[in-house]
């Protein structure tokens, strides 16, 4: 299997960022997670969204990974490590991901899907240009997004939502 392509490790870490997408939607911050594993399969950390609940709009798992990354694991490490996350890098956490030096990057969602969805939902776009995260960060392998979870993520987006549209009334 190319490294480019979902596998059944992949999709078991992919869950657990929608997990951590679910606590961070619970909190009151978008529904994201995301998950570091090193080249020997352990998890070394994980985060999700806080950028309502910190009133940081920078407060993204990606990013708090990088940073963790950046401080724990040396360069071959970074390199041998894979993100998992429930939605493609946005394009502030595909340049911390490639500065870091992060060999891989596994997601639920793309953000072609993630932008169709907030369309459908009348949501506003976001400040930052949709890039896709290999655009940004080239030297990355980048797989997905995993059908198989679509679903499920895109619940969450829509739960956010009628969150959001409760709180302007």
């Amino acid at each position: 299997m190319s490294a480019t392509e979902v596998d059944d490790v992949d999709r078991r870490w992919l869950r657990r960022c929608v997990e951590l997408a679910e606590e961070a939607l619970a909190d009151g911050d978008s529904p994201f997670g995301s998950v570091l594993v090193d080249g020997s399969g352990a998890v070394r950390a994980e985060d999700r969204n806080r950028e309502v609940s910190t009133a940081d709009p920078t407060a993204h798992p990606e990013i708090a990974l990088a940073r963790w990354a950046a401080a724990h694991l040396d360069p071959e490490e970074r390199a041998a490590a894979t993100v998992y996350t429930s939605g493609e890098h946005c394009a502030m956490c595909a340049a911390a991901h490639g500065w870091v030096g992060i060999g891989r990057l596994v997601f639920a969602m793309s953000t072609p899907q993630l932008l169709a969805l907030r369309d459908e939902l009348g949501l506003d776009r976001s400040p930052v240009a949709p890039l896709r995260a290999a655009d940004v960060a080239p030297a990355v392998v980048v797989a997905g997004p995993e059908p198989s979870l679509l679903d499920d993520v895109a619940a969450l987006h829509r739960r956010a939502a009628g969150h959001w549209r409760a709180d302007e009334r």
